[in-house]
């Protein structure tokens, strides 16, 4: 199974890179991923270069069918974030994974 990167795994990455405190790279991780999540909060799409684009959707209302009993059920309207990867972000994952 893989490892999933974490808060404190970004941290280490920038303290190695950057030389700052770890405090001060937990404060600057921290603050990028908040002026990310303010910036979807007011409903605004967050484009990172080379990464991938957060996007927001709304989607209407629409019927279901609860799988177990095969009742339909009303499903509310929403708004869902999705992320689209940058060509170059799956270009990279591509060659990384045909390398293994």
């Amino acid at each position: 199974m893989s490892k999933t990167l974490t808060r404190a795994d970004l941290s280490n990455a920038v303290y190695k890179q950057i030389g700052l405190s770890l405090q001060e790279c937990n404060s600057l991780v921290d603050s990028v991923i908040e002026e990310i999540c303010t910036s979807l909060e007011q409903g605004h799409a967050v484009k990172l270069s080379s990464f991938g684009t957060f996007n927001l959707r709304r989607k209407k209302q629409r019927m279901g069918r609860n799988p177990k009993t095969g009742v339909e059920v009303p499903i509310t309207s929403r708004t869902v974030l999705s992320f689209n990867a940058s060509n170059l972000l799956k270009a990279k994952v591509n060659e990384r994974l045909a390398k293994k």
